[in-house]
């Protein structure tokens, strides 16, 4: 081998063994920058030994300063705290201008107390899929560019000094600058194990970033982005995950570390949970709180709170500027991206609380309150700006939709949901719940809608329930109250609105108020379920008895059902019901609106399988109307009573086989008192029949009194009698008059005084002198005579009627004043006004 030769085969060796040793060691990872008293020592650039720093006053802050901060794979950064054993919390900066790589250990050792550790590096945190903490304390990553204290110190990344003022005050707040670089947390994601209705487990999940019960681990930067990352505390405590920049957030002191205050923020960024990513608060006096511009739950990540202890727990706080999303689901497509408060201890549960401009839940996502012990319930409350969209549900298990729900499963009630938004809208299976499988009740539901709430859009081709705001019990618990308020309310593709029990348990009451319309129609697309809006208790399948050991028959009441709107719309089977399948009573339909319209099978119902049915009242400004078989029935099965119906409106209209009834079968009918001013189609009959009806039968028993109230105008009404002595009408006229030559008064076609005495006059054609007055005006032979001064005044023909408030019709004139007239000469030029004349009989058409 020649020179050359050897000296190629040494270079490519010591390229290839080049290759095989681990870049990190090329250079020292965890350096000091010599701006404070910080030492760094290591012996196989690996594991680091950081000691010294600066304590003022021999307080409890100790303050470390680093150029570069990276932790290898497999290695390790060590806060020896020999020297310094009483401090609770290192300030560490890095100032170097490069990001911090975490793939390994960050730890305190011989310290006297739990230690608390804030790593603050602008331009950037990665935590690796190794990285793990072993801290007594809490744990604070930040992309800040400083730290404040309530003395006015600041602990600055950006602007080192040679003697920085330092101090041993609390940390108030965290300083950012516009655009920060961000924070990511990488892991092979959670291996949590959730099945539908049941607490989730943890105990296959990996740990990843964790601090011990009571403290805080936070990680607040520019953007913050989890794949598949993992942040836990151990048995309770304070997480907190939030992208932002421009202004400051503040710091507060708890019983669990600190907790940022964002109301000084000017600017957020973006957080973006995926792949199976985890905040993890489980435990005693757990708490999560997460802020962002655009926050985001993507491919089975979670949200998770367990209540393990005796202590309260503080619940979820989830706040977006800008969208809060939850989509995809975990590997193997068992659930979705969720939100999640269980209650497995004795404490108070804490609140779901949610504020953002969008909130989008697809895929099967969730947000969740379960309560599987008897300690109170939490509640979910959101406040959105825009619109909440939940819609379809998991593509690989059907059974799971989308849908913000509470639950108990026990003595506890379950926690009551508060939406208010701009539009809700529950689209393929969407669902909004709270359900109750044990004594518990469940909670109340409150939307507030500024514009539009939709349910509806069905997919044919799924085997699955629709779409539905819903209070459920399925045991011995009673259902709360649903109350909504919006303009307009949709219902359509079998969708639902309202209570439901299938035990023991009372139905609660639905209220609707729609400042603009409510529309019910269709049913669900090949399926015979209708929409509807419901109070009821009712028989559910076999199979599902089965499986919660559920009576065959409901025994509870239903509640009652209430809906005020402009115009109501019950169309293509559709119907609004208050409806019992058990022994239990029927709740009452109260409708206030301006106008209902019911076609091809609309129907409003109270109806009973035994029970009494309960009343229908419906109080109109406008019209009722009835078309193609549609129904309005206060009716019992059984020997429960029919119950009562009243309806109030200006105007009834039922064609096409349409009805109105309160029959029963052993039981009494029920009472319908109808009233109107117009009544068409529907008549009174014993029985139904294929015309429009209304009946209030009973088939054994007694029937039932249906009263109509008529109130449409006859001409008759008012009508007073006219005196019978009749005025002689030669006493109304000047005698004074001569006649010269052929003079005549002839009355001919529709003139001014009519041909029939019973027509009204008409002015079309009044009467004129036709002859040239130059010619009448001789002295000579025209005498005057003066008419008396004693004449009665003239009668005045009428004009026109009315009714009075006493209900009597009076005659009216268009002009009520009566002139004095001085009639010189019959045939002189000065026209007399027919308003002078009152024409009581058919006078000769002569002089």
């Amino acid at each position: 081998m020649n020179f050359s030769q050897r000296l190629w085969w040494c270079g490519s060796s010591f390229l290839f063994l080049g290759m095989l040793l681990p870049t990190n060691v090329s250079a020292q990872s965890v350096t000091a920058d010599g701006t404070l008293s910080t030492t760094v020592t290591s012996p196989d650039n690996l594991n680091f030994t950081i000691t010294n720093g600066n304590q003022p006053n021999s307080g409890g802050n100790l303050f470390h300063s680093f150029s570069q901060f990276t932790v290898p794979t497999g290695g390790s950064a060590t806060f020896n705290l020999v020297n310094t054993p009483n401090i609770t919390t290192i300030f560490s900066r890095v100032t170097g201008g490069s990001a911090s790589n975490i793939d390994g250990l960050i730890q305190t050792i011989n310290n006297n107390n739990p230690v608390s550790l804030f790593l603050i590096n602008p331009n950037g945190i990665i935590f690796g899929k190794n990285a793990s903490l072993n801290i007594g304390g809490s744990f604070i990553g930040t992309t800040a560019n400083s730290v404040k204290f309530v003395d006015g110190i600041e602990f600055s990344a950006v602007n080192p000094s040679g003697s920085p003022l330092l101090t041993v005050n609390a940390p108030i707040g965290l300083d950012f600058a516009q655009n920060p670089k961000g924070i990511t947390v990488q892991n092979t994601g959670h291996r949590l194990i959730d099945r539908i209705f049941t607490p989730t487990d943890r105990s296959q999940s990996p740990v990843g970033l964790q601090v011990n019960g009571g403290n805080t681990l936070a990680l607040i930067g520019g953007e913050v982005n989890l794949s598949g990352g993992i942040i836990t505390t151990n048995g309770g405590g304070h997480l907190e995950v939030s992208g932002v920049s421009d202004g400051q957030v503040g710091l507060k002191a708890t019983s669990t570390g600190w907790v940022g205050d964002y109301s000084s923020v000017r600017q957020f960024q973006d957080v973006h949970l995926a792949q199976q990513s985890l905040l993890d608060a489980s435990g005693a006096k757990g708490s999560i709180q997460v802020h962002g511009k655009n926050i985001s739950l993507s491919e089975g990540s979670a949200i998770l709170l367990q209540n393990l202890g005796s202590q309260a727990s503080g619940g979820i706080t989830i706040k977006a500027a800008g969208s809060l999303n939850l989509t995809g689901t975990v590997r193997d497509g068992s659930y979705a991206s969720y939100i999640k408060i269980d209650n497995l201890g004795t404490g108070q549960v804490g609140d779901i609380t949610i504020s953002a401009k969008q909130v989008s839940i697809q895929d099967g996502g969730n947000i969740i309150i379960g309560m599987y012990t008897p300690a109170s319930g939490g509640n979910i409350m959101a406040k959105v700006a825009d619109s909440i969209l939940l819609d379809g549900f998991n593509p690989t298990s059907p059974a799971n939709p989308s849908s913000i729900y509470t639950i108990t499963f026990n003595s506890a009630n379950a926690g009551n949901i508060t939406l208010s938004t701009g539009n809700l809208r529950l689209l393929r299976r969407g669902i909004l719940s709270s359900i109750s499988f044990g004594t518990g009740k469940t909670g109340n539901i409150r939307v507030q809608a500024q514009d539009l709430i939709e349910v509806g859009e069905y997919i044919p081709s799924q085997l699955v329930s629709p779409s539905g705001i819903l209070l459920a019990s399925t045991a011995l618990g009673d259902t709360g109250d649903l109350l909504i308020n919006t303009a307009r309310l949709v219902i359509r593709d079998g969708g639902v609105v309202g209570s439901i029990v299938a035990g023991k348990g009372t139905s609660g009451n639905v209220s609707i108020n729609a400042s603009n319309s409510v529309d019910v129609q269709g049913r669900q697309v090949d399926s015979i379920v209708p929409s509807r809006i419901i109070s009821s208790a009712e028989i559910l399948d076999a199979a599902t008895q089965q499986i919660y050991g559920l009576p065959p028959i409901p025994s509870g009441d239903s509640g009652s059902l209430i809906i005020n709107t402009p115009s109501l719309r019950i169309t293509d089977g559709a119907y609004v019901a208050v409806k019992n399948d058990g022994s239990g009573r029927a709740g009452d339909v109260q409708i206030n609106a301006n106008s209902i319209f019911l076609d091809n099978q609309g129907s409003i119902l109270a109806s009973t399988a035994s029970g009494n049915g309960g009343d229908v009242n419906l109080n109109l400004q406008s019209f009722l109307l009835l078309r193609h078989n549609s129904l309005i029935s206060a009716t019992a099965a059984g020997n429960g009573n029919g119950g009562n119906l009243t309806i109030n409106s200006p105007v009834i209209v039922g064609i096409e086989n349409s009805d109105i009834i309160a029959n029963a079968v052993r039981g009494s009918g029920g009472n319908i008192r109808i009233t109107t001013q117009g009544l068409f189609g529907l008549k009174f009959r014993p029985q139904l029949t294929p015309e429009n009806d209304i009946t209030a039968s009973s088939q054994f028993g007694l029937s039932g009194t249906v009263n109509i109230n008529n109130l449409t105008f006859t001409p008759i009404a008012g009508l007073i009698q006219l005196p019978s002595d009749i005025d002689d009408p030669s006493q109304r006229i000047a005698q004074g008059c001569r006649t010269y030559g052929n003079s005549r008064f002839i009355v001919t076609g529709r003139g001014g005084v009519a041909d029939n005495p019973s027509d009204r006059r008409s002015g079309n054609h009044p009467w004129t002198d036709i002859r040239d007055p130059v010619s009448l005006r001789n002295s000579n032979t025209i005498a005057t005579v003066k008419q008396s001064e004693n004449a009665a005044p003239p009668i005045v023909e009428a004009t026109g009627w009315q009714i009075n408030a006493k209900g009597e019709v009076d005659l009216y004139t268009a002009n009520s004043a009566i002139r004095e007239a001085t009639v010189t000469d019959c045939a002189g030029f000065l026209a007399i006004s027919p308003k002078l004349f009152k024409v009581k009989e058919v006078m000769s058409n002569e002089f």
